[in-house]
């Protein structure tokens, strides 16, 4: 390494993001190209930075995989924050695996913090919790503790353990703060508020209220039946049935709990749920047999009863039922979750979080963007979209959360 690559790379930790370019800014041999690169993706010029790690890579070669590896490390954590997921993950577990093989055990640990920053990312938290579990700590820096920390915070947060949440959250701050990495300190400082935030509403009998995670977690365990209409399911104390893939049964669930305690009028749901003024007998028709398969989904937590006007819910549990709605109305929720973090996403991106097809995240940001809820930057394979943050609310609950993923 010669003198002025190693002045490069000090500066860049001393974060001299700029001395360290004025070192290697005009040089175009792979080391030189990495350290540019890494410095580019501190300015926020990530595309940029892409590039040069790219051709550094390239220009490393097979014959120096060390240096390669970590340059594909840097290349994914690039591509993190520009919400680029298309590169295959198993890419970065060969150089974690490289660089541990040849005893860079830090760079190894850094490429499965990204990995795990990833599930996260795309909403997967059994393959974080999992991701988190596997990871030895044994002898790291304290940024790598702090990371970890964080994503631990994240995941009992969106698992809705916020007492979980607390402890790390307290770990993160303390080895940040051994750290002295600002910046991860006010990410930490952003994860704490939003707990002292509201995260959701609750609807009951009429009345609204708004609550926070702590509120929704008590909700959780109190037994009520809850319906949840942002993760589309019900719950109860003892249990948890998921209507995602059942749009019809799920707003006829939502239109009785709206009613409860009362009973919900036979037109109002099929206005309801069917998009109709002017019903007929073959929505009625249609109306039974959706109810019939909604009683059967209900039977572990509630019976649904006919009335003389139409059909009311009666639960087990003796405390009633609550609807827990998103903090703002609409079918994009886990859209305006996504998008809330200020960074900008594709539309692939966003495809691949929400587990929907393209087509119908186009369509979804199309209506948003009309509606002034987000705006795109950038033309053809370069749109992004943004969105500003939910004033007054945090957007964990609207976050996509799916059981496994690669």
């Amino acid at each position: 390494m010669d003198s002025l690559i190693a002045a490069a790379g000090r500066a860049l930790t001393a974060g001299d993001v700029l001395g360290a370019l004025k070192h290697v800014g005009w040089r175009d041999d792979p080391p030189a190209l990495a350290l540019r690169g890494i410095a580019m993706a501190q300015l926020g010029d990530y595309p940029r930075a892409r590039d040069l790690l790219r051709r550094a890579a390239r220009g490393f070669g097979p014959r120096e995989p060390l240096a390669r590896a970590r340059c594909v490390i840097a290349e994914a954590e690039v591509a993190l924050a520009l919400r680029d997921f298309g590169a295959e993950p198993q890419r970065l577990d060969a150089a974690a695996q490289a660089l541990a093989a040849r005893g860079d055990l830090a760079n190894a640990r850094h490429a499965e913090l990204i990995a795990l920053r990833r599930h996260l990312l795309l909403g997967r938290l059994e393959a974080a919790h999992a991701a988190l579990d596997a990871l030895d700590l044994e002898g790291a820096p304290a940024a790598h503790h702090a990371l970890a920390a964080l994503a631990a915070a994240e995941i009992a947060l969106r698992s809705l353990r916020t007492r979980d949440a607390r402890l790390a959250l307290r770990r993160a701050r303390t080895t940040a703060t051994q750290a002295g990495i600002p910046a991860l300190s006010a990410e930490i400082t952003q994860v704490e508020a939003s707990l002292r935030r509201p995260a959701a509403r609750i609807l009951h009998a009429g009345h609204e209220q708004p609550v926070t995670l702590d509120d929704v977690e008590a909700l959780l365990a109190s037994g009520t039946l809850v319906v949840d209409a942002m993760r589309h399911a019900v719950r109860d104390a003892t249990g948890m049935a998921s209507f995602a893939r059942r749009p019809v049964l799920f707003a006829l669930l939502r239109a009785l709990a709206t009613g409860w305690p009362g009973d919900v009028d036979r037109n109002a749901l099929i206005a309801r749920v069917f998009r109709t003024r002017q019903p007929d007998e073959t929505h009625r028709a249609r109306l039974r047999v959706e109810i019939g398969r909604l009683r059967r989904l209900l039977a572990p937590f509630a019976d649904l009863t006919a009335t003389a006007r139409g059909f009311q819910l009666s639960p087990h549990a003796t405390r009633g039922v609550v609807l827990l709605a998103p903090p703002v109305e609409g079918e994009q929720g886990a859209l305006r979750g996504l998008l809330a973090d200020g960074t900008a996403w594709s539309t692939s991106a966003l495809a691949l979080a929400t587990g929907d097809s393209q087509r119908s995240v186009q369509r979804a940001l199309a209506a948003m963007e009309a509606a002034g809820q987000v705006r795109a930057i950038g033309r053809a394979r370069a749109q992004r979209w943004v969105a500003p943050p939910l004033a007054g609310f945090t957007t964990i609950l609207l976050l996509p959360a799916t059981p496994t993923g690669a």
